[in-house]
């Protein structure tokens, strides 16, 4: 956690952010009603024209009205969130003032939003079962107890559209420099489903199946590896005994691990958005909002840099 003096420069910034906000909401509560409302009345008028030609029993109901209504509704979605970008933009702009402030115990930190990680392209796609879309919230690199890391929030899924996805993975993933490169691929990951057995399935010439020779482990995780040999030692050792640790830490959803080459990954199951600020209307405070942030941010990282250590020469300690 920071010392006194940082907690003390993140609360001037909490109070410029909270003079800020005031401003914000007070925008969006006049906005949001006067935005949509005035989409509601344009359709309710065309409505009413439309009753002019309209057969009468079809009054309201006709084919180009249900078609106006559905175009009504798509619009006021679009506006209601015009109507808010005030409050979005001040609480975008605020996370990028905050982070670097906040996860001062990162070198070289660096915060990105929205954007496609520098290291997914990396992450053997085993570990998230093939995922053909996928969506990315905050991104924070930099160094961490003396290696390169790159956090980040993550939706990966099967599907043309959120509609019909088969989420394959929601959480955060931490990539970050292997002690030792591995040659070749491993990854741990939870026991297959059917999205993640087709995929497994269209690559199993290349990646073969390894046993730690822990039940509960074996229960839990599927070992696959493109080079037994080197892989055989740390799935019997290191890194069941890191999956172990991370089953009592970790206990929800399974955390995944994999490597590929001198990259490693950490992947944590979880739904909740680690570095969202509360709504806008909700007043900002350091102990509920701030605190927790840079407390999963240590853990996290932490909990990444026992993982690397499963393919270092020397003992884990």
């Amino acid at each position: 956690m920071p010392d006194e003096a940082v907690i003390a420069g993140i609360r001037k910034n909490i109070e410029a952010y909270e003079a800020a906000r005031a401003s914000a909401v007070r925008q969006v509560r006049w906005r949001v009603p006067l935005f949509v409302g005035l989409v509601l009345v344009a359709v309710a008028v065309i409505a009413w024209l439309f009753n002019k030609v309209a057969d009468p029993h079809e009054q309201w109901f006709s084919t180009p009205h249900v078609f106006l209504y559905v175009i009504g509704f798509a619009v006021s979605i679009l506006v209601y969130f015009r109507a808010r970008k005030p409050a979005t933009r001040l609480q975008q702009s605020f996370r990028e003032t905050l982070m670097p402030i906040i996860f001062g115990f990162i070198g070289d930190m660096r915060y990105q939003h929205d954007l496609t990680p520098n290291s997914f392209d990396r992450l053997p796609r085993e570990t998230v079962g093939g995922a053909s879309m996928s969506r990315f919230d905050d991104i924070i690199s930099g160094r961490y107890d003396g290696f390169a890391f790159e956090l980040y929030e993550a939706d990966l899924w099967d599907g043309a559209s959120t509609k019909t996805k088969a989420t394959t993975f929601k959480g955060v993933i931490v990539a970050f420099e292997a002690i030792e490169p591995f040659p070749g691929i491993l990854v741990a990951t939870r026991r297959t489903n059917a999205v993640m057995g087709f995929f497994r399935g269209m690559f199993a010439s290349k990646m073969q199946d390894l046993s730690s020779g822990v039940p509960e482990l074996d229960a839990a995780y599927e070992f696959r590896t493109d080079n037994v040999e080197a892989a055989r030692p740390l799935v019997t050792g290191r890194l069941a005994q890191a999956l172990k640790w991370l089953g009592e830490t970790w206990p929800d959803d399974p955390a995944r691990v994999a490597l590929n080459g001198g990259d490693g990954f950490l992947l944590l199951p979880q739904p909740k958005n680690f570095f969202e600020l509360p709504e806008i209307s909700v007043p900002l405070d350091y102990t509920r909002h701030v605190a927790p942030m840079i407390s999963d941010m240590g853990a996290m990282l932490a909990t990444a840099s026992l993982v690397r250590k499963i393919g270092a020469k020397d003992e884990i300690g």
